[in-house]
C-alpha cells in the first residue's frame, strides 16, 4: 500500500512496487488522483475522502491484510495501518503530513509480528547514500532504461516562480513532482 499514491515519491513507489511484480494499492484524495493512480498499476487505490482504505483493502485482501505499507501520512493512519497490515507486515513511515505523535495498541504489533520502521535521507552518511545510489543503479535504472518506470513530472517552473509552484503544491491538485528549473 502506498499512501499519497499520487505524490512525487507515490507515483515512484507505485511504479516500482509494480515492476517488481507485487500487488500494489495506493490511497490518494479524489477519483481523478485514484485514477492516475490506477493507470499507473495501482490495482485499488481507495480515495481517502470517501472511502475508509482500512475497510476498502481488507475486502480487497479477503481479510489477510497488506504485507508492505509506505506511508508519508502518520498521524491517525499509525493506528489503521497496524489494524491493516498483515502477520509479518511492514510499515514504513517517511513523512509525517498528518503528525508523528499517535496512540497505539502495541498488542496487534506483536501478535502479527510487525515490523514498524521509519527512514529519512538527510541524516545519513554519504556512504549509506552512496551504497542506495549504487542499489538503485543497480536495479531500479534497468527498469526505468526499459521504459518500466517513470518520472511523473506534473509542471515545471523556472526558479523565479517558485512562489508560483509552491502555490500548487499548496492545492494538492497535482500528480507527480513539481520542479523548478536553473
Amino acid at each position: 500500500l502506498v499512501h499519497g499514491g499520487t505524490s512525487g515519491i507515490g507515483t515512484t513507489a507505485v511504479m516500482l512496487a509494480s515492476a517488481m511484480g507485487a500487488r500494489v494499492f495506493a490511497t490518494a484524495g479524489s477519483d481523478d488522483k485514484c485514477r492516475a493512480c490506477e493507470d499507473l498499476s495501482a490495482e485499488i487505490c481507495v480515495n481517502y475522502r470517501t472511502e475508509d482504505f482500512v475497510d476498502v483493502l481488507r475486502q480487497a485482501t479477503q481479510k489477510r491484510g497488506v504485507d508492505v505499507i509506505l506511508d508519508m501520512v502518520g498521524g491517525d493512519y499509525i493506528a489503521r495501518n497496524i489494524k491493516l497490515a498483515a502477520r509479518d507486515g511492514r510499515i514504513v513511515n517517511i513523512a509525517f503530513l498528518g503528525g508523528s505523535r499517535a496512540e497505539v495498541d502495541f498488542l496487534p504489533v506483536m501478535l502479527k509480528r510487525l515490523t514498524l520502521t521509519g527512514s529519512t535521507l538527510r541524516i545519513r552518511p554519504v556512504s549509506d547514500k552512496a551504497a542506495i545510489a549504487e542499489a538503485l543503479r543497480a536495479k531500479v535504472w534497468p527498469l526505468i532504461e526499459a521504459g518500466r518506470i517513470k518520472p511523473i513530472i506534473h509542471k515545471t517552473f523556472p526558479l523565479a516562480e517558485a512562489a508560483d509552484a509552491h502555490a500548487l503544491m499548496e492545492t494538492s491538485t497535482h500528480i507527480g513532482k513539481i520542479v523548478l528549473t536553473v
